[in-house]
């Protein structure tokens, strides 16, 4: 629970950011594959304004190519893929996993799940589980993208509710 002060700061997420070594390649993936709208196309950022905000956490001179993926009417709910075209980072390695600390997935919520997921298969999808599990009151099942990233998909008993209050 957030104490008074930070709720009144904080007021929302805005973006789940995923580092990719090609984000041209991942665009097309995720718009073909899992249907996103690019809601702000890929372009270089570089110069001393990018400096000043991430040259501490990246080598300089800092350059980083993002895009924003989502839904047309998501607001903030979108998916920022980023590619560091002058730092170029580590695979996630083959034996990571979603207990590991750190990004661990992120959730897609759909309509139809045994439909959704048949479309990716046939998408050349790879699932990470075997089929559809029920749990409070959400149908599940996960696979990863074309890097290893994580993603759930899920369908709501009660659409109109968040996925988190289904149960």
């Amino acid at each position: 629970r957030s104490s008074p002060s930070v709720a009144r700061m904080i007021t929302g997420v805005a973006h789940t950011a995923v580092c990719v070594p090609d984000v041209d390649a991942a665009v097309s993936w995720y718009e073909s594959v899992l249907g996103l709208t690019v809601l702000s196309p890929p372009y270089l950022v570089e110069g001393d304004d990018i400096e000043r905000d991430m040259g501490e956490l990246v080598p300089s001179p800092v350059a980083l190519k993002p895009t924003i993926l989502g839904f047309p009417d998501g607001g903030d709910r979108v998916l920022e893929v980023i590619e560091y075209p002058r730092a170029p980072g580590r695979p996630r390695p083959p034996d990571a996993s979603v207990v590991d600390h750190g990004f661990t997935h992120v959730g897609l919520v759909c309509d139809d799940i045994v439909a959704t997921r048949a479309e990716l298969e046939d998408k050349g999808v790879r699932f990470l589980t075997s089929g559809v599990a029920e749990i409070v009151g959400l149908r599940t099942t996960w696979f990863a993208d074309p890097h290893g990233l994580v993603f759930i998909l899920l369908e709501k008993r009660e659409p109109e509710k968040p996925y988190f209050a289904q149960f």
